[in-house]
């Protein structure tokens, strides 16, 4: 199976925050932008593996900046690191406001997807060859974020978590 590049799965979505987005203050919902933002990781996913894909784990949602009515937002997905059935999608969150034309960086996540066939059965996906720094950075980086998804989720025991060892033995 060829590997990928993580500019492969790119997947850019844009949404207007409307009337039926907001809470009480006026600000967009945190769970509509999850929603938004499940959309945009599945689908650069989806590309990645060339096929169905389930949502695995949500962690390490950042709220920055409350977003407003009317606000555009843009949501910016791309695969960080592939397994062997698992993608990792890390994604930036930036909203704007069309009168002062004002651009933030309002919340970034990394969401997990397993790669499905027809059958419901997991697929091996292709592998991931960052190029930047930056893409090299969250590969690096997936390895340990894994590890501390599976002892959240009891699947490994945190004396089995070789990256996390490795990161704390550094110091």
């Amino acid at each position: 199976m060829e590997s990928k590049k993580p500019s492969d799965s790119l997947t850019i979505m844009t949404e207007l925050v409307l009337p039926n987005d907001i809470n009480l203050l006026g600000n967009l919902m945190g769970g509509r932008l999850l929603y938004w933002m499940d959309i945009a990781s599945a689908l650069a996913a989806s590309k990645h593996a060339n096929s169905s894909v389930v949502t695995a784990s949500v962690d390490n949602v950042s709220f920055k900046h409350p977003i407003k009515l009317g606000s555009v937002i843009t949501i910016e997905a791309k695969v960080t690191r592939a397994f062997k059935t698992s993608i990792e999608v890390h994604m930036v969150v930036y909203a704007q406001t069309l009168r002062h034309g004002r651009k933030v960086t309002s919340n970034e996540a990394f969401y997990t997807f397993v790669a499905l066939d027809e059958n419901g059965v997991p697929l091996d996906v292709p592998s991931i060859t960052p190029e930047t720094d930056e893409e090299k950075a969250l590969f690096e980086g997936a390895e340990r974020r894994r590890e501390v998804r599976l002892v959240l989720a009891g699947k490994i025991k945190a004396h089995e978590a070789e990256a996390l060892k490795k990161l704390f033995s550094q110091g």
